[in-house]
């Protein structure tokens, strides 16, 4: 009794970390000590960190250096690309990458699923400190940027439109190899299954 009591338990909790982790709403649950801007941008990195690394955990390992064409990234270098990105844009708005990660060639430098898997979880916990030591009064410090000018308000904007224009790529790849993204999956298992329509 004591070990179907413990094994009940044990399950309980494995459910309820399964939906804590299939969960994630930062628009609901908050981002503590960040406000305004920053918050709204931050919840966007927290939802494409989930999305990134979800999808990355569901994509077989062998399938890492699966590319649609020879002249496009592979999914394991668009994995490292947006996690290349995650360290070098920020620098432009206070926070240098750490002195330990080798930027150069990070893009092509592996396609162990682990490995990238890793890396893209660091990048993004690199990015949501980057925005928490962000003042809000940097914000509309203004730069050089591509023949122009922008503000640090803008490079934030730009950082979460590179993500999601890569994390649809990467939906776009997953698709065509047959897999279905994580978050879809679970939409289409609480759906209701369809009655055949009634024959007239």
């Amino acid at each position: 009794m004591k070990s179907i009591f413990s094994a009940l338990c044990l399950l309980l909790l494995a459910a309820s970390a399964l939906r804590a982790a299939a969960q994630i709403n930062p628009y609901k649950e908050g981002t503590p000590g960040v406000t305004g801007y920053r918050s709204e941008v931050l919840s966007e990195v927290i939802v494409q960190e989930d999305k990134f690394t979800r999808l990355a955990e569901a994509i077989p390992a062998e399938k890492y250096s699966w590319r649609p064409s020879p002249d496009v990234r592979s999914f394991a270098e668009v994995f490292l690309h947006v996690s290349a990105a995650n360290y070098n844009l920020y620098k432009l708005v206070g926070t240098p990458p750490p002195a330990s990660v080798d930027l150069k060639g990070l893009e092509k430098s592996t396609t162990d699923k682990a490995k990238v898997v890793a890396t893209l979880k660091d990048s993004y916990a690199h990015a949501k400190t980057a925005i928490k030591a962000m003042p809000n009064a940097d914000l509309e410090k203004s730069m050089d940027w591509f023949g122009g000018k922008n503000t640090e308000r803008g490079i934030l904007l730009f950082i979460v439109r590179h993500g999601a224009e890569h994390l649809g790529q990467s939906i776009a790849y997953a698709r065509f190899i047959g897999a279905t993204p994580p978050w879809t999956e679970e939409m289409q298992k609480k759906q209701p299954e369809k009655k055949d329509a009634p024959k007239q």
